[in-house]
């Protein structure tokens, strides 16, 4: 008799079986397309030239910058200066309105008035010059319409015709363009001037 308590002689249970490996199928690479090389290489040199054209692209917006920097500084005063031109003519106009025989003869009040004119003007002067507004007197020169305006014309054997004999206003420059040209009076009847290597006059 058996202790029903007892271990029981239990059937060893088989291990489970493996499952099988399978490998997988080699899959063959697709073939390369024909002429693949050369629509490489055409890519490539595409992608080089709209390269070198952003960079030229970007040079070139580079230096307009810049042009446009340096011209905004130039003549950014152009419009206020043209304005102050017109407070320089009128002590102009205020000294020539004392003939020289007036000045020789002035009191001490007089004179006093008209330094204090001169020295208005040329401090009125210096300031533009140091915005880059320079003024010029072209007597003697060649005429240029780029840079003079003929106001009436002066009979004159014994210099070249066309030489500026009298300014009536003087010019103004800003940087290399006119601000405003000189008022002129010019010679006829003489000998045809040569040409002029400079007609600006400026000082």
């Amino acid at each position: 008799m058996t202790d029903s308590n007892g271990p029981k002689d239990t059937p060893e249970q088989p291990a489970a079986a493996a499952e099988p490996v399978v490998s997988k199928p080699y899959v063959m690479p697709d073939d390369p397309e024909p002429n693949a090389a050369e629509a490489i290489a055409k890519e490539l040199a595409e992608t080089r030239d709209k390269m070198l054209r952003t960079l030229a692209e970007m040079e070139n917006l580079r230096k307009r910058t810049t042009r446009e920097v340096a011209d905004a500084r130039t003549y950014g005063v152009t419009s206020f200066a043209r304005d102050v031109l017109e407070i320089a003519d009128n002590l102009q106009r205020a000294l020539d309105a004392v003939p020289a025989e007036a000045r020789d003869n002035a009191d001490a009040g007089l004179k006093a008035l008209i330094e204090g004119v001169q020295l208005t003007e040329r401090s009125l002067l210096s300031a533009l010059e140091k915005n880059g507004v320079k003024k010029f007197d072209p007597t003697g020169q060649k005429f240029d319409p780029n840079f003079q305006q003929a106001m009436y014309e002066i009979p004159d054997e014994t210099v070249p015709a066309g030489t500026v004999l009298q300014v009536v206003q003087a010019g103004f420059m800003i940087g290399e363009r006119v601000l405003r040209p000189a008022l002129v009076g010019v010679s006829k009847g003489g000998a045809k001037a040569a040409p002029a290597s400079s007609g600006n006059g400026a000082a």
